[in-house]
């Protein structure tokens, strides 16, 4: 039977061996690298639980975990805050029961209201899962005029919209550029700004793994930016913003065809465009892409509640909160919001 143990912060050793599994092991995503569990402690202080199973001496699964608590959102043992995918990631059952017995155990120990894993893919059938969110995932063509045709005609349209209009990509060395339109575009939509630390710890943990992509009209005027994560052979879009001059120009659809386009040259085989809440308009946005939902499997072991956690923009009760939110000046809201977005994950 496997063992259950748990990687230590310091552990740079233990570290390697954990993304040595994490790389070769199909369940895993980007957000089973063990560089989140620094991330997380330093800057959003977060305990973390990093649970590994251990066969014969070998690692066959891991399972990250983080401790949230915040007066405003609850108490939650999560798989993994600020991540779309996590959950177990193992090479049998036997090892992907041993880690879940081990976190609902923890989880009765630290006395959390309900443990939270974010599967791809239902695992029990028993336990009440979140049923907001899908994913949307395409297999990029080996050609770059093939994936410009693959986009639906409209959608395509808007793209050369943007070539039309002598638009230009950058890649940038570091968060500038990016969090000055992330912010203000977060602060637009009246939620909180994630601190730029944040993205500056996720360029020096990952390194080349995390890159920003950033438009400029013909002028150098900066309209819109992407912050991207690269795992194996995927290319995963994660953080974005835009000014408000970016849809009049189709920048933002430029941006992403540029990004898909760079992809293709690089030789990767997936464009991972993220998650989304069903009935938004980015859902919308995505599926106008040629992108087909998938849904994700949030599933909850509930001790001390009785249902499903709602800690999303589309709950009422948020909703004078988020109007409050846009009232307030862009440089207050950037001091202030990451005392409160590090408790929503």
């Amino acid at each position: 039977m496997p063992t259950i143990e748990r990687l230590a912060p310091a552990d740079v050793r233990g570290a390697a061996l954990w993304d040595a599994f994490v790389l070769a092991c199909p369940q895993a995503t980007f957000f089973h690298r063990a560089g989140w569990q620094r991330i997380l402690r330093e800057v959003f202080r977060h305990d973390t639980h990093y649970l590994l199973a251990r066969t014969d001496g070998r690692i066959t699964g891991v399972l990250p975990l983080a401790h949230v608590k915040s007066w405003l959102f609850g108490n939650a043992l999560t798989s993994l805050p600020f991540a779309v995918y996590g959950g177990v990631a193992a090479e049998d059952e036997a090892s992907a029961q041993a880690l879940e017995h081990e976190a609902q155990a923890l989880a009765k120990q630290l006395a959390v209201p309900h443990l939270e894993l974010r599967h791809t893919a239902r695992r029990h059938a028993d336990w009440p899962e979140q049923d907001l969110y899908v994913t949307f995932r395409k297999e990029l063509l080996p050609d770059e005029e093939a994936n410009m045709l693959a986009i639906p005609r409209k959608q395509r349209a808007m793209v050369r919209k943007g070539i039309k209009n002598g638009l230009k990509s950058e890649i940038d060395a570091g968060v500038e550029r990016f969090f000055a339109l992330y912010a203000d575009n977060v602060h637009r939509h009246g939620t909180p700004a994630l601190p730029r630390r944040y993205f500056t710890e996720l360029q020096r943990e990952f390194g080349a793994d995390v890159e920003v992509l950033t438009v400029t009209d013909a002028q150098g005027r900066v309209l819109s930016s992407v912050l991207s994560f690269y795992f194996r052979d995927e290319v995963l879009p994660y953080y974005a913003g835009d000014d408000e001059a970016a849809r009049h120009l189709a920048a933002n659809d430029f941006k992403y065809w540029e990004l898909m386009r760079r992809s293709c040259a690089r030789g990767l085989k997936v464009f991972d465009y993220g998650r989304s809440k069903q009935g938004t308009g980015s859902f919308a946005f995505k599926k106008n892409w040629g992108f087909e939902p998938q849904p994700l499997h949030y599933e909850y072991r509930l001790y001390q509640r009785d249902t499903v956690p709602q800690n999303n923009p589309a709950n009422a009760k948020y909703q004078l909160m988020i109007k409050t939110w846009r009232k307030l000046p862009l440089g207050l809201a950037n001091w202030r919001g990451p005392f409160v977005v590090r408790s929503l994950g």
